[in-house]
């Protein structure tokens, strides 16, 4: 193997790695997140019925965060 093909292979490994860290720590953090939201959620939709809908947008909000390290993980990979 030439150094270019070493070099090119390695850039390929760092873009991939970087592609899994954007993605893997993205969903992480939303599942902490959607933890204490979801109990929280359940909870008051357990109190009060007509919560249930502002319940819900609270806990999709955190998936958003994954949405965008898809995104950038996409990016990184395409680019």
């Amino acid at each position: 193997m030439t150094e270019v093909e070493v070099a090119e292979i390695t850039a390929m490994g760092m873009k991939s790695i970087g592609a899994a860290l954007a993605v893997g720590l993205t969903g992480i953090a939303s599942g902490i997140g959607e933890m204490s939201i979801g109990a929280a959620a359940v909870g008051a939709v357990a109190e009060k019925k007509d919560m249930f809908g502002l319940a819900l947008i609270f806990t999709v909000l955190p998936e958003t965060i994954v949405i965008f390290g898809l995104v950038v993980a996409l990016l990184i990979l395409f680019s």
